[in-house]
């Protein structure tokens, strides 16, 4: 049995996941040092620049994520499958692998953009249940 094209990038999604963390952790320990790291962490240091941008990145991954896999999930158990959920998913995995790094860069206004596109794809996959 072949795995759908979409449960393969819900895959690929949460390799994304885990980049954005590991990213995360680098640029916050990076700044703030790792004895806060390793610390209680009962001081919050504030976040500045690229480190602050990547922590916002990925608070920005984590509220997307749950949604975009719960309706790859619903798409594939309703039977929805099609060309609307693997474009779907396909916008939503390049644009968030997209995202981090312009984000990082602190790229304005494409920025916004490559959300859009992440979003949209989202959208797709959630209307391809309902049609």
């Amino acid at each position: 049995m072949t795995m759908a094209i979409e449960l393969k990038l819900l895959g690929a999604a949460i390799i994304l996941g885990f980049i954005y963390w590991a990213a995360d952790v680098v640029s916050v320990t990076a700044q703030r040092g790792p004895k806060w790291n390793a610390g209680n962490r009962e001081v919050n240091v504030p976040l500045t620049g690229g480190a602050q941008r990547i922590n916002r990145a990925f608070g920005n991954f984590r509220e997307t994520f749950p949604l975009f896999a719960a309706a790859v999930i619903v798409a594939y158990l309703g039977g929805r499958l099609g060309a609307l959920t693997m474009w779907g998913s396909w916008l939503y995995v390049v644009a968030r692998a997209v995202y981090l790094p312009v984000y990082a860069l602190g790229i304005v206004g494409l920025r916004s953009a490559v959300f859009m596109v992440g979003f949209i794809g989202t959208l797709m996959v959630v209307a391809a249940i309902f049609v």
